[in-house]
């Protein structure tokens, strides 16, 4: 439960109303609070973070959270296959430069 400064229970409008607030404040599209938690799971996954960083930021306890919460975004994607991309041609590279290059990948 929570509750104001001064002990009372608070609103259950409260956080709502303060949300609103928030985000007329910032100047951004209006949207449910509920889709921060959204955001803030899609940004973990932009940024990279672990499982089971992304779990305890965010508070889950079940590890099939991610799969809820985590949009798979186009830059996900971009970075993904650049990524991608660079092991290929560094594969590439490295069998231009024999087998002894190679080992590494191999490994």
């Amino acid at each position: 439960m929570f509750a104001t400064e001064t002990g009372a229970p608070l609103n259950p409008n409260t956080d709502f109303h303060e949300w609103k607030d928030l985000i007329k404040e910032a100047g951004v599209r209006d949207a449910r609070l509920h889709d921060a938690r959204h955001t803030a799971a899609t940004l973990l996954l932009i940024l990279g973070a672990e499982g089971r960083t992304t779990q305890g930021l965010m508070g889950w306890s079940d590890p099939s959270m991610p799969a809820r919460y985590q949009h798979l975004v186009k830059q996900v994607q971009t970075d993904i296959a650049k990524r991608q991309g660079d092991l290929m041609w560094g594969v590439l590279s490295a069998q231009e430069d024999g087998p002894a290059a190679m080992g590494t990948l191999a490994e």
